[in-house]
């Protein structure tokens, strides 16, 4: 394998850490994939190794990101109506202004509908901060794995 395929490769994986933190880019998937590509080009016990844990490590962090909100939110008592129109108006602001509308939309939707909900400033910042950190846990959970499957590469490229 030559060293283009390998920066392209190493680029699809930056392209996958990047898309990580930013909502609707499937980052988990661009890194699972580079990992893919990899393994079927180069076919050593190596390459088939390093795929599978990254299957199964990612496999696990998706349950974990889908779990860990759920549960949290739960406990808090938000009403999941809130979270859901929070999503929806994050989702339009995306796709006028990428990222940092989705990110701006979700965390403005989601304070005006609490304090409407529940009248006053502290409760809803209150409220808002704990979704914030809930979501914000669940993207380091996926963050992590998807370090912990670029640095296995890495490292297998190397000693390869």
């Amino acid at each position: 394998m030559g060293t283009a395929q390998v920066s392209l490769i190493g680029a699809v994986m930056l392209l996958g850490l990047a898309g990580v933190s930013a909502p609707g880019v499937p980052g988990t998937l661009l890194i699972w994939a580079a990992v893919l590509w990899w393994a079927t080009l180069v076919h050593t016990s190596l390459t088939w190794g390093v795929l599978a844990g990254a299957t199964v490590l990612l496999a696990v962090a998706q349950v974990v990101v889908w779990l860990l909100p759920t549960r949290r939110i739960r406990e808090s008592g938000v009403n999941w109506q809130t979270v859901l129109t929070a999503s929806g108006v994050a989702a339009v602001g995306f796709c006028l202004l990428p990222v940092a509308g989705a990110v701006l939309g979700f965390i403005g939707t989601f304070y005006v509908t609490e304090r409407l909900r529940l009248g006053g400033h502290r409760t809803a910042w209150s409220a808002t901060r704990r979704v914030m950190r809930t979501v914000g846990t669940s993207v380091l959970v996926e963050l992590l794995a998807c370090l912990l499957v670029a640095g296995t590469w890495l490292g297998a490229v190397i000693a390869g």
